[in-house]
């Protein structure tokens, strides 16, 4: 137990107390870290407005049994224009949650801070229809699944492939019959965000196809975390 140094992203804060904040971060060292920011809702906090959430800090920590403590922030990137943005926010909202479900505490996650961050940059630049359900997708690569797209994931089979089942492990023919139902041009979108073109993915309009994409990336990870993603479905209840 002692100092530490690390950067980090916001993912959530909790009030605590009359003037303190619990801060959920990823890290790349020490993976997703619970700290407690003295003072930081005070006027005249020294931390200012630097550990809301999308923000990028480096940071000075003291090691605690349960929570750590904030001793200092630097700001990196503060990604305002992702806060000042409704439609950039809801997406930014997802991407965090995403990443607060699946990082572990304690537990190294550079290739998942990476991620998130870059993806952080790419939504401040362009909000474009298949960031977030991207995201998803590379998300549940990195932890092990990649779904099966050349061919039935049940019977092998060449298809026509008109289904998808993330418990089958991908891409279903028609006599399979199970999953929900999917278009070639979604599946082909998923096999380009999968096999290294989400650059090219991104520059995708919006449209029926995007949306589809969107809904499976959104079931899959639900799938994989074993609960619903309650951003994800912040439209649906309204």
């Amino acid at each position: 137990m002692g100092l530490y140094r690390d950067e980090g992203i916001v993912l959530r804060t909790i009030r605590l107390g009359e003037a303190d904040r619990i801060v959920t971060m990823v890290t790349p060292l020490h993976g997703k870290v619970r700290a407690v920011a003295k003072g930081v809702r005070k006027t005249k906090s020294r931390f200012g407005g630097r550990l809301e959430p999308t923000s990028h800090v480096s940071l000075l920590m003291y090691e605690g049994r349960e929570l750590d403590i904030v001793t200092q922030a630097e700001a990196l990137e503060v990604h305002r224009i992702l806060r000042e943005d409704l439609d950039r926010l809801s997406a930014a909202v997802r991407l965090l949650e995403a990443v607060d479900q699946v990082a572990q505490e304690r537990q190294p996650a550079r290739p998942l801070y990476q991620m998130l961050l870059g993806a952080l940059r790419a939504l401040a630049a362009r909000n474009a229809p298949l960031l977030v359900p991207g995201f998803y997708l590379k998300v549940l690569s990195l932890e092990g699944f990649h779904p099966r797209l050349d061919a039935c994931a049940s019977c092998d089979g060449p298809g026509p492939l008109t289904g998808f089942d993330i418990g089958m492990g991908g891409a279903l023919c028609r006599a399979c019959g199970r999953g929900s139902p999917v278009s070639p041009a979604a599946l082909e979108a998923v096999g380009r965000i999968l096999n290294g073109d989400l650059a090219g993915a991104l520059n995708d309009p919006a449209g029926p196809v995007t949306h589809e994409v969107e809904r499976l990336a959104t079931r899959a990870l639900e799938h994989h975390l074993e609960r619903r993603l309650r951003s994800a479905h912040v439209l649906d209840r309204a």
